[in-house]
C-alpha cells in the first residue's frame, strides 16, 4: 500500500501552504509582459496551471527557491489547465508573454511551431539524462524547447484484499487481465474500471494497449490497433467492465475503485492521495501486455517549463536559468516524492524507488513510456479524436473493432 507523503516534504508543503494563505495576491498577481518597455530586469513573470492545492503551494515553494538561486524576484500567475492555451494566445497577440511558461507536454510543439518559444540550445542547457519520451514531447524540428522536474504515466491499481480472497495474482498479460476481471466481477462489483470517455482521456488510456500490441498512431487501421480495441470491447461485453466506462473520466474510474465497486483500475499515480484517503488496501503493477515477457509501453504525461520569445534576451537567459533550476536533480526528487510522480531524469529513478518503493511500477513504466506527439507532432490532437471516436463506436456496438477506426476517420 502506498505510503504517505514523506515527513520532510510534508513539512515543506505545510510551510508553503501557510505562506500562500497569508499572501494569496502575491502568488497570483501578474505583471506586464517582459518584452515591453520598462520591464524590471530583476523580476521574472511565470505562468502555470498548478492552481489547486497542494500542488499550487508546493510549486510556489520550488519557484521561489529557484528565483532566489538565480537572483530574481518572481511574479507568478496560475490559471485552470483548460484556460492556459487561450491565455497564451492572448498574451502572444498582445506581446505580453510571460518570461517562463509551463505547458502540458503535448502542447509544446504547437506553441513552438508558432514561434512563441525559444530553443534551450540557445542557452546551452544540457538535456542529457532526461527520459527520451519527455524530450520527444518537448522537441520541435530537432530542438528541445522545454524541461520539467517530473512526469507521470499509467499503471494497473488492484485491491489487494479482493485479489487475495479470490486467489488471483495481479495480471501481467491480456489473458490474465480478462480472466481476473471476470473472476472478480460479482454482484455490484466489476472486475475492472477504466476511462473510455469521448475526450483525450479516453485516448490516453487506450494508448498502453495499442502501443504494447505494436499498434501505431500513424496508421490506426492495422490489426494490432483493432486487437487492442477488441480487448476493451470484450471486457465490456462480458460484463467485467461497466458500460459506463464510455462516460467515465479517469477520476470517475478511480472513484469506482476507491469505493470498492471495481477490483482493479487503469489509472495514474496522481490518484494516490485520494486512494490513501479512501483507506483501501491497494497496490499497483505495470499495464498488462499482450504476451508474457513483453515490454509495456505507456504514454508519458507531465508538464515542461519553457522560455517564451519575449524579445528581451537578458531576461530570456535568466528564464533559461530558471528552467534549469526547476528541473534540477534536487527539485526532481523532492517534487516527485511530494506529488507521487516520477523524476524526468532516468538516472534518478533507482534512488527514487528506494525512497518510495510503492511507486516502482510507475517508475519502471516511465523508462519505456512514449510521447503522444513524438511521431505526429501538431497532428496528434486530430488523431486522438479519431481514437476516442472509434472507441465509442465500438463500445456502443455501432461498429466492429476492425471497422471503428475507418469510420472514425471519415468523421
Amino acid at each position: 500500500m502506498q505510503k504517505n507523503t514523506p515527513p520532510t516534504i510534508r513539512r515543506r508543503l505545510l510551510s508553503a501552504a501557510a505562506t500562500a494563505a497569508v499572501v494569496p495576491l502575491a502568488l497570483t498577481a501578474c505583471g506586464g509582459g517582459s518584452g515591453t518597455a520598462g520591464s524590471d530586469p530583476d523580476t521574472l513573470t511565470v505562468l502555470d496551471y498548478y492552481n489547486n492545492e497542494p500542488d499550487k503551494s508546493l510549486m510556489q515553494a520550488a519557484i521561489d527557491d529557484c528565483g532566489a538561486e538565480i537572483g530574481v524576484s518572481i511574479k507568478r500567475e496560475t490559471v485552470p489547465g483548460q484556460d492556459l492555451i487561450q491565455k497564451v494566445l492572448q498574451r502572444s497577440s498582445s506581446r505580453t508573454l510571460p518570461d517562463v511558461l509551463m505547458l502540458d507536454n503535448p502542447d509544446v510543439q504547437e506553441i513552438a511551431q508558432s514561434g512563441g518559444l525559444t530553443p534551450l540550445s540557445d542557452y546551452g542547457l544540457d538535456t542529457s539524462g532526461f527520459a527520451q519520451g519527455i524530450l520527444d514531447a518537448a522537441s520541435y524540428e530537432g530542438e528541445v524547447y522545454g524541461l520539467g522536474p517530473v512526469v507521470n504515466t499509467l499503471g494497473l491499481f488492484y485491491n489487494v484484499d479482493m485479489l487475495e480472497e479470490a486467489g488471483i495474482e495481479p495480471p501481467q498479460t491480456w489473458d490474465e487481465l480478462k480472466s481476473a476481471a471476470e473472476a472478480l466481477t460479482e454482484g455490484d462489483r466489476y472486475g475492472l474500471s477504466f476511462s473510455a470517455v469521448a475526450t483525450y482521456e479516453g485516448s490516453w488510456q487506450f494508448l498502453p494497449f495499442m502501443w504494447s500490441n505494436g499498434g501505431d498512431e500513424t496508421d490506426l487501421t492495422t490489426p494490432q490497433v483493432a486487437e487492442a480495441l477488441e480487448l476493451w470491447v470484450d471486457l465490456v461485453e462480458s460484463g467485467s467492465a461497466s458500460e459506463s466506462v464510455m462516460n467515465w473520466s479517469q477520476g470517475d474510474a478511480k472513484d469506482q475503485f476507491a469505493a470498492g465497486n471495481a477490483a482493479m483500475t487503469i489509472n495514474g499515480p496522481w490518484q494516490i492521495p485520494a486512494l490513501e484517503e479512501s483507506g483501501i488496501n491497494y497496490d499497483s503493477v505495470q499495464v498488462p501486455v499482450p504476451n508474457a515477457g513483453e515490454t509495456p509501453i505507456a504514454p508519458l504525461g507531465g508538464e515542461v517549463w519553457t522560455v517564451p520569445a519575449t524579445g528581451d534576451e537578458a531576461k530570456q537567459a535568466k528564464a533559461a536559468e530558471f528552467v534549469a533550476c526547476i528541473s534540477g536533480e534536487e527539485n526532481q526528487l523532492e517534487i516527485a516524492k511530494a506529488t507521487f510522480k516520477v523524476p524526468t531524469r532516468t538516472d534518478l529513478i533507482d534512488e527514487y524507488v528506494e525512497e518510495v518503493p510503492s511507486m516502482e511500477a510507475f517508475a519502471e513504466q516511465v523508462r519505456n513510456a512514449r510521447s503522444r506527439t513524438g511521431q505526429l507532432g501538431t497532428e496528434w490532437p486530430a488523431t486522438a479524436t479519431e481514437i476516442y471516436t472509434a472507441i465509442q463506436l465500438a463500445l456502443t456496438g455501432k461498429a466492429t473493432a476492425e471497422e471503428a477506426f475507418e469510420q472514425a476517420a471519415q468523421g
